[in-house]
């Protein structure tokens, strides 16, 4: 027990510094190319954030343990929407560009329409249903990737303590932004993993069932590098990354993180407990999945702008989440 405590304070060091230097490195290349923050944070920065998710859903997956890919997938949803972008939109809400949003919504909801369409049909993730996630993953980076070089960002971001780019202000180099940006994602991974391992140790001899270590800690766990990131991003003056991070990040646990542990070894929805004789989780955990997303983006994509009364609204419903997920 003191060997897990000391290593997930370890890992709880490597993820905030881990954030810092990504974030620096995620703004310098978006203001070195012209890109759209938003654009980048749900991206580049996203993917950097759902290595963990990746890395333990796969895990999991392979090792036969379906329901932690599972639970770790919706959980991380739920987790980086009414808890981590939740708390960044409590402390400083902003206003949005709509426009640069409006792609990565649709996606999020037309996979997640998948995703929900065959847990209520047949309740089983195969091979073919991974591979056709990862598709639509490609096809969203593609897309995005060719958005950017069509519509480049008129003003490049500006960050914070650093001169705002006039035309001749030079750039730091790109391969310091690059090694910002490698080293970050590495030490934010890292970090994330020795939590999560360490984390869950102490969380199983505390006698947590490992249902609701999934749902809870793990998401918890794996969305502490989303968490950081948001919050670094807000401190630097970045909101619209940190909220084109949450959004990419919550598209690509269903399409990258489930998809890459489905085509891994295919598996059924777990089915721990059970309401009225229905699996809990087709009760709670999908419908509570959508609905934070649609508070987070619907008022944001028709107002232009996030409101403070979304982060408390939020936050009450992961507080009541929880809450259930250790009562039943």
């Amino acid at each position: 027990m003191p060997l897990s405590i000391f290593l997930f304070c370890v890992g709880l060091v490597l993820l905030i510094k881990g954030g810092d230097w990504f974030v620096d490195g995620s703004c310098g290349i978006a203001k070195r190319f012209r890109i759209p923050e938003i654009l980048i944070g749900a991206t580049v920065v996203s993917i950097g954030t759902t290595l963990p998710e990746v890395m333990v859903s796969a895990t999991s997956a392979v090792s036969g343990h379906g329901e932690i890919a599972y639970g770790n997938a919706l959980g991380s949803i739920i987790c980086n929407t009414a808890l981590v972008a939740a708390t960044t939109i409590a402390i400083k809400p902003s206003k949005i560009d709509r426009k640069p949003l409006i792609i990565p919504v649709i996606a999020f909801f037309a996979s997640a329409t998948l995703y929900a369409v065959v847990s209520y049909t047949s309740g089983y993730f195969s091979r073919l249903l991974g591979i056709l996630l990862l598709c639509i993953f490609c096809g969203y980076m593609i897309f995005s990737i060719i958005q950017s070089v069509k519509t480049p960002s008129l003003e490049a971001p500006e960050i914070k303590g650093e001169p705002q780019d006039h035309g001749d202000a030079k750039h730091s180099p790109l391969w310091k932004d690059i090694l910002f940006l490698v080293i970050g994602a590495a030490f934010i991974a890292l970090g994330a993993k020795l939590l999560v391992d360490h984390g869950t140790i102490i969380a199983t001899e505390l006698g947590v069932p490992e249902a609701v270590i999934a749902l809870t800690f793990v998401a918890l766990g794996t969305s502490l590098p989303e968490l950081v990131t948001a919050i670094t991003a807000l401190i630097k003056g970045h909101g619209a990354l940190s909220l084109g991070n949450i959004i990419g990040a919550n598209l690509f646990n269903l399409v990258l993180v489930s998809g890459v542990s489905m085509t891994l070894s295919p598996f059924s929805i777990p089915e721990n407990s059970t309401i009225a004789g229905v699996n809990t989780s087709l009760l709670i955990d999908i419908p509570v999945m959508l609905t934070v997303m649609l508070i987070m983006t619907v008022p944001t994509l028709i107002r232009g702008k996030l409101s403070r009364w979304q982060g408390f609204l939020l936050l009450a419903i992961y507080l009541g989440f929880c809450v259930f997920q250790f009562v039943i």
